[in-house]
């Protein structure tokens, strides 16, 4: 064959594949533009009230800000409302009520960007004004105190989950956290109150988040629950054994619910070298905390969740951070032991010290739409991970609410 002619061929060649290149990229593009990406779990509301953040700035060693939402093209977002355990044991309302407020607060200084959501059709409408829908969901049971009252309030005030727990067993439900710890009263999943919060989140329309849950609470939870159940920040057991995952049983028993179970980012929770690695040093670590809170209390200040995020920051850097890959992995196993219906996005960002590589902040979230089309999801099955499947569970909650709130028809005289 002539030299001119194998030129011209190698160059049809290279031509034919910078279009394939072009027309992938042109594809999950158009796939992750077009999608509504709803995020279930970030702890943002954090920095709002302690450090005084506006999503408006930039997020500086934070994962989240207006701009960097803009670029992920995130539609909606869960912000947590976690009341540290330690930190505010004794008034957990009012620190709850706190970051509900800065939650709040952020809508009104961004009224052209943001905009509070309770619904699934407020989802929808933020997405087509252009606006990020602030949702809000309460990270651990502990901050109702025991109290049905409390819960319906956390409703009104527009919190629409609940995660039953979070590290510590409290007075109704257990946790993932504590549950080998022989000196802790367990419950065998729930107590007769735990049934009773479980059923009135139904009521309510509020959904009931297991992420943090021992292993006994989610099946009792699941037994109980009239609607679909969610975890808002968790990933798969059998790629990466932590307590805080999901074993594939749990995954089928969560699809056979109809609920969506969220995968996690956190290093620890992705990567099982990761996790053993943070283990060893674990103890270490604990001695550097326990160090760094006794230097505070000769100082007179209090040790603050500042410092402690930022040391286990410089910590988990002493860990190579885990491929982008494994945090696929568990999207792809997840979605083949329980379907894709039943597979989300629950980032944790703002509450984690190591990403995946190439996941720094929300911005980076097109990188999992591009993953996926390589893996061979259609676009159809990436919308639902990317928030069509939560939207759903979100519909199907909200339906059986209005049901179970329906007046019961009272029995006519004689019959």
């Amino acid at each position: 064959m002539p030299l001119r002619t194998l030129l011209c061929c190698a160059l049809l060649c290279l031509s034919a594949s910078a279009q394939d290149s072009f027309n992938r990229a042109k594809d999950w593009h158009a796939i992750h533009e077009s999608a509504i990406i709803i995020d279930g779990h970030a702890d943002t509301p954090q920095r709002f009230v302690n450090e005084d953040f506006d999503l408006a700035s930039d997020a500086g060693s934070g994962q989240m800000d207006l701009a960097k939402i803009q670029a992920g093209n995130l539609g909606a977002e869960f912000f947590s409302i976690w009341p540290d355990l330690e930190r505010y044991r004794g008034h957990y309302p009012r620190r709850t009520l706190e970051l509900i407020d800065s939650v709040y607060q952020q809508v009104a200084r961004h009224p052209d960007r943001m905009m509070m959501a309770f619904t699934a059709d407020d989802i929808l409408r933020a997405h087509r004004e252009h606006k990020l829908a602030a949702l809000m969901g309460i990270e651990g049971g502990h901050a109702i105190d025991n109290s049905l009252g409390l819960l319906r309030d956390y409703y009104r005030l527009g919190v629409r989950y609940m995660t039953l727990t979070h590290y510590e067993t409290i007075d109704w439900a257990d946790s993932s956290g504590d549950i080998d710890d022989p000196n802790v009263k367990h419950h065998d999943g729930l107590t007769d109150f735990g049934v009773a919060v479980v059923r009135e989140m139904n009521r309510l329309g509020m959904l009931v988040d297991i992420s943090h849950v021992s292993d006994r609470t989610f099946y009792r939870t699941l037994v109980v629950s009239r609607a679909p159940v969610i975890a808002s920040h968790s990933s798969s057991r059998a790629l990466t054994n932590h307590a805080r995952n999901m074993t594939d049983d749990m995954l089928r028993a969560l699809a056979r619910n109809g609920g969506v179970a969220m995968v996690n980012f956190n290093g620890v929770f992705v990567d099982e070298n990761f996790r053993r690695a943070w283990e060893v040093q674990k103890p270490e670590f604990d001695k550097a905390i326990a160090a760094a809170q006794e230097r505070d209390k000769a100082t007179g200040r209090p040790f603050t969740h500042e410092e402690e995020a930022k040391l286990e920051r410089e910590w988990a850097a002493k860990i190579p951070r885990p491929p982008l890959k494994l945090l696929i992995d568990h999207i792809d196993h997840m979605a083949q032991v329980a379907g894709v219906d039943h597979v989300g996005l629950g980032s944790d960002f703002d509450g984690l010290a190591a990403l995946p590589q190439g996941i720094d902040s929300v911005a980076d979230l097109p990188k999992i739409t591009e993953a996926l089309v390589d893996r061979g999801y259609t676009a159809e099955q990436i919308h639902k991970i990317l928030g069509g499947n939560l939207l759903r569970v979100m519909r199907e909650c909200e339906q059986i609410a209005r049901d179970l709130q329906k007046p019961k028809t009272s029995r006519q005289p004689g019959r």
